[in-house]
């Protein structure tokens, strides 16, 4: 909803955006000398598209006059297919290109995104294209055995070799790019090693380290992660969090969901600057505190304000501030604050002049600034805790319409923990 060139790309900090400054502007600006090019890559999608109903008039034609055998009927109609896989190919390198090494194209939530572009990346993408040349081979390939009688000897041969020299080369693409992905991820190539915090990712911690509880490391540390703006300790004790997580302790063993690759994207901090928001749904122990709080840590990291706290306290809070006759000038000093965390909505309902409260604060901060949500409850269910739909619904129109709607799928963690917990202790009474 909503993401290498990495797509774990570090907002940059205080101290490092001076130095960038004004050469690193201006050559991260000579991106855009790309963009005519693909504008190009526009054009030849239309010369395509007059291709292919060129050759579909032509075939129709040949079949109405009586002229077309079973053959050329299928040769015809693999031209067909030759010519949308190759324009299939141009909107790979159209979209993903751009996406990738251009401009964010920010699709994130519309119902048509591909699959692929929420974790496009320069090795993603040279694989797709890669495998996209297989198919294209493929369709030439299939053309000639079925044309065989027409067909020279050697130009089988030497298609047929060509198509396994595009083969060996996807494979070799597909190997290469695990090992790169892998390689990536591991924290001690960005920075130093953050010590696994075993316990309860929705923000408790009991100290124990049982055999069985494996961290998985699965999100890496961001390019320049060692850069942290000054005053971050300062900023990360006042966003009152109630403990300190990482997203590259976070463990992802016990989930379902989401993609390792859509942390990445978020920890790259792209929506706190495009003030959008992003709203973890999940059962009690999925670990929505965790990664609302490590993504808040990052935020103070690279200099932004970030103020914590969980929905009842929220609703609290906007209550005094009425009742002090000061409501308005309680939601414009919370204005100084890039990212606010709203953890735990739906545990405790609203009650009627919260409920109206908390879309006040929605609204306001509406395409403002940004919001981190999380809640144990699907939209569906949000009129539960807001005792109202209407309320309910416009909360989540303005909250959704610019985020990230991640859903962690799976069981508790503190209630796997307890299971491991029992089965060593059946284990350790049957060897006695």
């Amino acid at each position: 909803m909503p993401s290498e060139v990495p797509l774990s790309r570090s907002v940059p900090s205080a101290s490092s955006t001076s130095h960038m400054a004004p050469l690193g502007y201006a050559l991260f600006a000579t991106r855009w000398l790309q963009a005519p090019l693909y504008f190009g890559l526009v054009a030849a999608q239309g010369v395509y598209v007059f291709k292919f109903f060129n050759e579909l008039w032509k075939l129709i034609e040949h079949v109405l006059g009586g002229q077309a055998d079973e053959t050329h009927v299928m040769l015809a109609v693999l031209k067909l297919v030759d010519v949308v896989m190759i324009a299939n190919l141009l909107i790979m390198v159209i979209v993903g290109g751009y996406e990738t090494f251009v401009s964010r194209i920010g699709l994130q939530g519309h119902r048509d995104q591909p699959e692929w572009l929420s974790h496009v990346n320069s090795n993603v993408l040279k694989v797709k294209l890669a495998t996209a040349i297989v198919g294209i081979s493929s369709v030439h390939l299939l053309q000639m055995f079925v044309d065989v009688h027409h067909t020279p000897e050697h130009d089988l041969l030497w298609g047929t070799l060509i198509h396994m020299a595009f083969i060996a080369s996807a494979a070799i693409l597909a190997y290469m790019s695990g090992p790169m992905a892998s390689h990536g991820a591991r924290p001690h190539e960005h920075g130093p090693h953050v010590p696994y915090e075993p316990g309860d990712q929705d923000g408790g911690r009991d100290g124990r380290r049982g055999p069985a509880t494996l961290p998985a490391v699965v999100v890496p540390r961001q390019p320049g992660g060692d850069h942290v703006a000054a005053g971050a300790e300062e900023r990360i004790a006042a966003a009152g969090f109630p403990a300190r997580k990482r997203l590259e302790t976070f463990d992802t063993g016990h989930l379902r969901a989401p993609d390792p690759l859509v942390l990445d994207r978020l920890g790259g901090l792209d929506f706190v600057g495009r003030r959008e928001n992003v709203v973890f749904l999940g059962g009690p122990g999925t670990g929505k505190t965790h990664l609302a709080v490590a993504l808040g840590v990052r935020a103070c990291e690279a200099g932004r304000r970030v103020l914590f706290a969980t929905a009842p306290e929220w609703g609290a809070r906007l209550r005094r501030a009425k009742a002090a006759d000061r409501l308005a000038e309680e939601l414009a000093a919370l204005d100084a604050y890039a990212l606010i965390v709203v953890d735990e909505l739906g545990y405790v309902p609203f009650d009627a002049e919260s409920a109206q409260l908390f879309f006040q604060l929605v609204s306001h901060r509406y395409e403002r600034a940004s919001l981190i949500v999380t809640s144990d409850r699907p939209f569906g269910r949000w009129a539960e805790v807001f005792g109202d739909a209407g309320v309910a619904t416009a909360t989540v129109d303005r909250l959704a319409h610019h985020a990230e709607v991640v859903t962690l799928e799976g069981g508790s963690y503190r209630t796997r923990r307890l299971e491991e917990a029992a089965v060593a202790g059946w284990a350790d009474a049957a060897v006695r």
